[in-house]
């Protein structure tokens, strides 16, 4: 059971009565279980940190060799911390029948925010693998309008809400991330979305930002408006959900009419649970129209929860990119906002080129070890291309074999 494997933070509720001071709230933190008393809506927030680490071994690559068809885990042989996430937030209940809010402040120290930073923050100014990048940025609304269930809205920059795998890992039943995570959807938005839950069955989702990893100004690639449609369908009675969204806009940079230029990230993913089986499928298909180029894929998840504190999952991947377009490898550090950007950089592909993947692994949360909240996920992995390249290992080999694990711990 994939979604049972979540971490979260261990939250130091700050509650201060009249006439308690800052100390009392720095030792509300800094002590496990320790409250101070803060009026009003302030009792609601709350503090995490959330760690992970990891490794990735590859004994067919020199080195730290580059990981074609990865982005977090591109490095062979060397530990890595893949992110540091520092949050500050208020979350909406979510048996809110009236008017509630929240927000979400969330900051990454790590080597993945090579791959997650918004352009327009600081492009040029970080150049190590470890780097720095605003998360999440949003205020959240349940408004009861509408429909009976009401509308729930976010604002500012968040993660996009397409797709089965996420930025946060302790969300995700593997470590290494999938083709279609990596290239067939965005990662983050800056902009709006709601959520109207129009009946128990169905949900729709409608929003506008200013496209994949862009913020305004200069940190829009080409400063054209971008769009996400879509609906869920909750099976309640079945254990089924089906969410199918899409998103549309210009993403190319310098595009001179960026209207005429679009790019179409189309994703669902249907999640059915029975006893202790979650089997997901994931299936995607993006279009490019400045490059002439599509790229579909379908992810196939099983997870078998073994008890509270083991499940095991299996992954497999067919993914195929018809001109080469959406897959590449970033060997700089700044290679891959560089190319968002439009400007030069290392990146390289393969071409044309088809991509199957099979992951096995386990997803552990040792018992017992009190205001922690731990979690370790060991995998073995194998990529090939379908076609006969060499694609991997340097251009030596048509496939790689990777054993890789990681730990997430937080409070």
């Amino acid at each position: 059971m994939t979604q049972s494997t979540r971490t979260s933070f261990r939250s130091a509720l700050l509650r201060t009565a009249s006439g308690v001071g800052l100390a009392a709230v720095i030792a509300a933190v800094a002590a496990p279980g320790a409250r101070a008393e803060m009026p009003g809506w302030m009792g609601d927030v709350k503090l995490g940190v959330q760690v992970q680490a990891g490794m990735l071994i590859n004994t067919d690559t020199a080195g730290s060799g580059v990981q074609f068809g990865h982005l977090f885990t591109d490095r062979a042989n060397v530990p890595t911390l893949n992110q540091s996430l520092f949050t500050l937030s208020k979350t909406v209940d979510p048996k809110a029948e009236g008017f509630d809010w929240g927000f979400k402040l969330q900051g990454m120290v790590g080597s993945d925010a090579r791959f997650t930073r918004f352009m327009g923050f600081g492009n040029t100014a970080q150049t190590s693998r470890v780097q720095l990048d605003l998360m999440e940025a949003n205020l959240s609304f349940h408004l009861p309008v509408v429909t009976e269930g009401g509308v729930d809205l976010k604002v500012g920059l968040y993660p996009t809400p397409i797709g089965y795998e996420t930025i946060d890992p302790s969300t995700n039943p593997f470590y290494t991330h999938s083709y279609i995570f990596n290239f067939g959807i965005p990662l983050k938005h800056a902009g709006a979305y709601a959520i109207v839950h129009a009946t128990d069955l169905i949900d729709v989702y409608a929003g506008a930002d200013t496209g994949m990893q862009t913020t305004f100004g200069k940190g829009d690639n080409n400063r054209a408006a971008a769009g996400l449609f879509g609906l869920q369908f909750n099976f309640a009675d079945a254990d089924l959900t089906i969410l199918a969204l899409s998103h549309f806009g210009a993403e190319n940079a310098r595009v001179v009419d960026p209207s005429q230029k679009l790019r179409y990230e189309n994703d669902a993913v249907i999640t059915y649970k029975k006893g202790s089986y979650t089997f997901v499928t994931e299936l995607n298909w993006i279009h490019d129209d400045f490059g002439k180029a599509n790229a579909y894929g379908i992810a196939q998840y099983v997870s078998y929860t073994v008890n509270d504190s083991l499940a095991l999952n299996l992954r497999a991947e067919f993914f195929h990119d018809d001109k080469g377009f959406f897959v590449a490898a970033f060997p700089g550090n700044n290679d891959f906002v560089q190319a968002e950007l439009g400007r030069p950089n290392g990146s390289f592909g393969v071409g044309k080129a088809s991509y199957g993947s099979l992951t096995v692994g386990a997803s552990y949360k040792p018992p017992g070890l009190g205001d922690f909240n731990v979690l370790v996920r060991p995998e073995l992995r194998y990529d090939r291309e379908l076609s006969g390249k060499k694609a991997y290992n340097g251009g030596r080999d048509k496939g790689a074999l990777t054993l890789a694990a990681d730990v997430i711990f937080g409070f």
